[in-house]
Parts: structure tokens; sequence; C-alpha cells
């Protein structure tokens, strides 16, 4: 058993990193909240503001297809994506939470790089503020740790 070899974070990422968060507008009183609450997390793992890209789009419907413009560059060690889709009353949520989930997913798969689902699908504007609070509960620090710690090991696994 000591002879396996194990690769995850150790806490501390080794040269330099570029980042692209991809923002989404739409129920912009959550997404603002998780959005500094990304920004929080690289900011205290001391990533320079020169190596983050923010794009905002209108919406979660949008956010693939900006990350797929972002992956064609080359040039980002992750891409986060923060959103907030909120039930309704009609079949919308349904079909936007899919397409949002599935185009972020393949992307992901099929780019090789690490792409940070950050998108809130909720039943309601609580359950919303609930994961954009502070610190511990904000899912938009959670997806720029996620992010992070992909970088670090998937820079191991290439190396």
């Amino acid at each position: 058993m000591s002879n396996i070899n194990i690769i995850e974070h150790k806490g501390v990422l080794e040269g330099s990193v570029k980042i692209a968060i991809v923002v989404s507008r739409f129920n912009s009183y959550v997404v603002d909240r998780l959005y500094d609450g990304a920004i929080k997390c690289l900011k205290a793992n001391d990533i320079a503001n020169d190596a983050i890209t923010v794009v905002k789009v209108p919406g979660a419907f949008e956010i693939p297809v900006a990350v797929e413009a972002l992956l064609d560059q080359g040039e980002y060690d992750a891409v986060i994506t923060l959103g907030a889709i909120i039930r309704g009353e009609t079949p919308h949520f349904d079909f936007i939470s899919n397409e949002c989930t599935h185009g972020i997913s393949q992307l992901a798969i099929n780019s090789g790089v690490p792409v940070i689902f950050g998108v809130l699908t909720v039943d309601n504007s609580e359950q919303a503020m609930d994961r954009a609070g502070d610190e511990e509960s904000n899912k938009g620090y959670e997806a720029a740790s996620a992010a992070l710690e992909m970088i670090s090991v998937i820079k191991q696994v290439k190396s």
C-alpha cells in the first residue's frame, strides 16, 4: 500500500495561473454575491488581478457559449461559471437548468480544462440567498476553491 501514488492539491499552486469567470447577469442580486465570494477566494490564494478574466452574459443559458469561446483561446487553466436559476411556475427552470448543466459538463469533458459549475439551481430566492451567504456558505467561494484545486491536480497529472 505504501507504493500508491496519490495526486491531490497540496494547498499551494506552483507557477502562474489564468482563470476565467463567466457570470450570468440574470438574478444579479444573488449572482453578484457569488462573484464576490469567488473573487475573495482567488485573492486569498494570491491570484493576481491580471490573471483573472471576467465575462458577463445575459443568463445561465448563455454561459456555455461564453465558456466555449474562452476555452477556444487556450489561455485559461480553469473556467468558473456563476449563475442562479430559480424555479418559477413554468417548466422553463427545467429546460434552462438542464441545458446549462449539460453544456458546461460537455465543455469540461471535451476540453480537459476544469470548468467549475457554480450555477445555483434552487427552488426559491431564500435557498439562493442561503447559498450566496458568507464565506462558509458561499457557493462562489467554493467554486473558486474547486478551480484552484483542480488546476493543481491537473498540473500534477500532466507532469
